[in-house]
């Protein structure tokens, strides 16, 4: 059976109840279970705000509290069996006994308080991947979106600062996959030049379909390919069609450029759900199924449904975990 996995879902903080019971959520485990969602990667995301010394110490105790919030509530035994899962292996061997596998990745390098040992800490923490930026340029690189709000101007660093190209390091050598969601076109292409690992778009879409600055560009899409990367294709209506209400059909057809592009082993899915993902056919996790259906109408064979869902990003993780060894 395919193993479906969500590669990035907002994990709501700080007062929240456990997702076996809170029915609010677009992800709960029980939507999980229904909608054949077996697995899913649940964010620490932490906003941009102010590069100061206060701002820095609230974005790492954020972090760090959500990680600590999100495995503790993977590992409560009321409501549907599930496990924690820090390795592709763990993954699998979770979807193998029936159980959800639930992972933790972090958005925004801002999280990192600006200390570069922050990414052991988050790897120890159960962390599989980090968001180099969110909304705003930060210590480590330019965002697609700047926030004039804080100061920003189109681009600050050129792409990646010097501490941003030292932490793609220091995750290579820990074993956090590189997303490169949310950065600039230069930081993205640059991370993907640098990194010793193939990167990762967790969350976005073409923007040969829709113009929108979160979206890859062919070029990136190119670079993806090169580095042996991933575009996940995310659920958000913005990404996926431009000034109406997304559907299944606009989520298809970015899935569907983007494997023309660059080919169904560098090509994912993901919702981006309690974050702002969502359109006409995909609310929640439980019509998950509904995504399953429409690719094998568009002629996706069973194995290339697999790559899509999970497969691709199992070889991503394990090449990222065999390089930090």
């Amino acid at each position: 059976m395919t193993l479906v996995l969500d590669t990035h879902v907002d994990f709501p903080w700080p007062t929240t109840p456990d997702p076996a019971g809170d029915t609010t959520r677009q992800v709960d485990f029980p939507k999980m279970t229904r909608g054949g969602m077996g697995a899913v990667v649940l964010i620490a995301y932490v906003a941009q705000g102010k590069r100061d010394a206060e701002s820095r110490a609230a974005a790492r105790a954020r972090a760090d509290g959500m990680l600590a919030r999100i495995a503790a509530d993977a590992q409560n035994p009321v409501g549907p069996a599930r496990r924690f899962c820090r390795t592709a292996d763990e993954m699998e061997a979770a979807h193998a006994a029936g159980a959800l596998a639930i992972l933790a990745g972090v958005e925004n390098g801002h999280a990192m308080g600006g200390e570069l040992a922050a990414l052991a800490a988050f790897r120890d923490a159960g962390a599989i991947y980090m968001t180099l930026t969110h909304d705003g340029h930060n210590d480590l690189a330019d965002a697609a979106r700047p926030r004039p709000t804080l100061g920003d101007g189109p681009e600050e660093h050129g792409g990646l600062s010097d501490f941003g190209r030292a932490a793609i390091v220091e995750m290579n050598r820990v074993g956090l996959l590189v997303d490169v969601s949310h950065a600039s076109k230069p930081a993205m292409l640059q991370a993907a030049k640098l990194s010793r690992t193939p990167v990762v778009a967790t969350h976005t879409a073409c923007r040969a379909l829709v113009d929108h600055p979160r979206n890859l560009d062919d070029e990136q899409l190119d670079a993806l390919r090169a580095v042996g990367g991933l575009c996940q294709i995310t659920a958000v209506g913005a990404f996926l069609r431009a000034g109406a209400e997304a559907s299944m059909v606009d989520y298809l057809d970015h899935v569907e450029h983007s494997v023309r592009r660059i080919g169904i082993d560098h090509t994912g899915l993901s919702s981006d759900f309690d974050g702002g993902g969502g359109f006409i056919g995909w609310k929640d996790a439980s019509q998950t199924a509904a995504v399953t259906a429409g690719l094998a109408t568009r002629g996706f064979s069973a194995r290339e449904i697999g790559l899509l869902w999970s497969g691709n990003f199992l070889r991503v993780m394990r090449a990222v975990e065999k390089a930090a060894l």
